[in-house]
Order: C-alpha cells, then structure tokens, then sequence
C-alpha cells in the first residue's frame, strides 16, 4: 500500500523472528508480551552464519508459540555460536578444528572433482582425526602429534590445507587467528621426481609389441591403438580414456579434451574437465589422424568411448598399468629407466621431451598437453639443457 508515495513497511507479527545485520553483524529482532528483543549473535553476516542464525531463529519462534522463551537469552546463546567459540555446537561436540575444517570441505566440495576430494580432503580429515590434540587449542602439540601418525611430506600437505581452512574461517568469522600460517614451511618439500623419457625408438618398439603381442589366453593388441594416442598426443591417461567419439571432428582432424574418467576407491568416475580445468583441442599429425579413421566404427553414438576395454567399458588404468603395460615393458627390458619404475603416464613424459628435442617452445607444447609453459620449461627443458651440458676442464 502506497501513501503518499512511500511505500509503507508491513510490521512482523508478533512471535515472528526477523534477522537483521547490523554494522555486519547477525541479530534477532522480535516482539514477545508487547516488548521489542534485539538478540545480538556476534556472527558477521555471512551466508554460512546466515544459515546459523535461521536455526536459532527458528528455535526462538517455537519457544514463543509454546510458551517457553526465556527472556534472558541465556538458552539460545547457549546454543549459539559466540565470538568466543564461533564454531557452535559443532566444536563442542569435538575437536574445534575438525568442525572448521568440516565447514571449510562443505564450502569447498561443489567446485571439487572426485578425486581430489578422496585424495586431498579426505587424507586431512583422517589426519586430524589421529591426533587427540586439538589444533586450534594447541597448534604445537598438534604438529607433533601429526609427525608422529604419518609421513612427514603428508604432514607438510596438511599444514598446508589447515593453513587454507584457517584463513577462510577467519574471512567467515569461525576463527580469530591462523595458528598454522607458514607451519608447513618448517617441513621440507618433497620434490617431485624428474620426468623420465623414453627415447623415440624405445617407444617404437613399446608400439610394436602391443601391435604384435600373442600371450597365454590372452593377448594385449587390443591397446596397441591405446598406446598408440597416448604416445602420439602426450594426454594423460585418465583423458584418454575418457575421450569420447563425439569429442573428435568428423575428418579426424582434431580431438577436444575437455573431459576425463578417473577411477576413486576403485570406482570409475566421469569429470566433466581435465585435471587442470584447461580444455584444449589438439591437432592431429596425419599418423594419428589415420588411426583414429581405422579404429572408429561403421555406426556409432557421440557418446561412445573411443577406447574400450577388452571386454567393453572404460578401461581401467590401474589394471592396464598393473597387467598389459608391465607385461610388455618388462619383456623389453624397459620397465625401469634411471632408477624410476616406468608407467603409462611416462607416455606423455616422453611425448613432451621428444616434441622439446624436435625444437618445440615450452609455451607450444603446453598448449598441446594442458599444462603451463612454467612446468614444461622447469621439469622437462632444464633436464635436457643439464643432460646435453659438460663441465669445463679447468
């Protein structure tokens, strides 16, 4: 209703419970036996606090209609987190940094794949679940703690992802301080082994025994095509197999990678986008190109894969890695290089480094694997300018 021409703010029945933010900060407001409740719940306003706050809400309303509101307040704050302990009843129920760090999972799963839920949050969960010390308590005591129940390159990671869910409380107003900021850096950071290569006729002759191999009831020709792509494209095995009909053009020409399959707790899961998010078309080279024109069949569905397993289905890269690719590797002689054990991924370590040989710029070859010319020239191109360098006799 319009008077004039304002327009008139309806009032809240009486017993309703409003949440209102004021200077930032979360209360209530109600009107209960003709007087007016503001209930101040020192949370900033924030969507998670805001969910927080239409709990206790709720609770007030209901005291209200049942005749049992405590006037003091003292039963919702109770309840309530406080700046005092702003994780609520989550953290007395437990460990305070397993219930922030539960709260920082819960905002971080609908942008997370699979994977990295199962590989990285997961791990962490069950780490802090080790130590009976609360870190948010005693952050020290903790850190020793966690030495002690597992490596201490795992305990580095998961100084690290608490220093994260650390400093996102604070921006939500769950925590104070970050008792972990620079924690992990007092660990030492295990390096990544450097990338190991096949040369070209290594890999030839890889190819050529999966073209040609004949075994006891079984025989691993089917994946000579397999091999093949993923030695001729450097993608990684998880976008190989994921790869998809509709995914490559009508000629043969191209292939997008924009999707991959990856196997969690022995699971095959389907995400919707490569490891780094980088979706990519690649050029075919005319010997790719003819494969992929010999191997698609007659009819098919966009959505069919263009790498089965023998039996149909998505391939399974443990089983192929534990079964077909050690076998033949093994018989080569080729199952370990410079102290390294070699598996399918080394196919797209040696695609990189021969396309670098061949004169290639890390920022070309970057594009053509989905990865930063930052990681092509520092593991791969510094490698080769170290192996190719003598030092002087002086």
């Amino acid at each position: 209703m319009k008077t004039n021409g304002t327009r008139r703010r309806r009032k809240a029945k009486t017993g309703s419970v409003t949440i209102r933010s004021s200077n930032n900060r979360l209360q209530l407001v109600f009107t209960h036996l003709g007087k007016r409740h503001f209930v101040s719940l020192g949370l900033p306003n924030t969507p998670l606090n805001m969910k927080t706050a239409q709990d206790i809400a709720f609770e007030v309303q209901r005291d209200i209609q049942y005749g049992e509101f405590d006037p003091t307040y003292r039963k919702y704050k109770m309840h309530s987190p406080t700046t005092a302990d702003p994780l609520g009843k989550a953290a007395q129920q437990g460990s305070r940094l397993m219930a922030l760090w539960d709260h920082y999972v819960d905002y971080l799963i609908p942008d997370a794949s699979p994977k990295t839920v199962n590989g990285t949050y997961n791990p962490v969960r069950a780490h802090i679940g080790r130590c009976k010390t609360d870190g948010l308590i005693d952050p020290l005591k903790f850190r020793q703690e966690l030495l002690k129940v597992t490596t201490r390159s795992q305990a580095r990671r998961t100084l690290m992802q608490l220093s994260a869910a650390c400093k996102w409380g604070m921006q939500h107003g769950l925590v104070r301080e970050n008792p972990f900021e620079g924690m992990y850096r007092a660990l030492d950071m295990t390096k990544p082994s450097p990338p190991v290569a096949y040369s070209m006729a290594e890999r030839d002759r890889i190819i050529a025994n999966f073209e040609t191999h004949q075994g006891k009831g079984i025989s691993y020709k089917h994946y000579a095509p397999f091999v093949k792509f993923l030695f001729w494209t450097g993608c990684r095995p998880c976008e190989a197999i994921g790869m998809r009909w509709g995914s490559v053009l009508e000629d043969c020409s191209k292939v997008h990678f924009h999707e991959s399959i990856v196997e969690v707790s022995g699971k095959k899961m389907r995400r919707e986008e490569t490891k780094t998010s980088v979706k990519r078309w690649f050029s075919c080279p005319e010997r790719l190109q003819a494969l992929l024109e010999e191997i698609r069949p007659d009819e098919f569905e966009s959505e069919d894969l263009v790498f089965r397993a023998p039996k149909g289905g998505a391939i399974s890269e443990k089983n192929f890695n534990q079964r077909a690719w050690s076998k033949i590797v093994e018989q080569l002689g080729l199952n370990v290089k410079e102290g390294v054990k070699m598996t399918p991924y080394n196919c797209r370590d040696t695609f990189i480094t021969l396309q670098a040989l061949e004169g290639h710029s890390s920022t070309t070859i970057a594009r053509w694997v989905g990865n930063s010319s930052k990681v092509i020239e520092e593991r791969y191109l510094d490698k080769l300018k170290m192996d190719g360098l003598r030092p002087t006799d002086v």
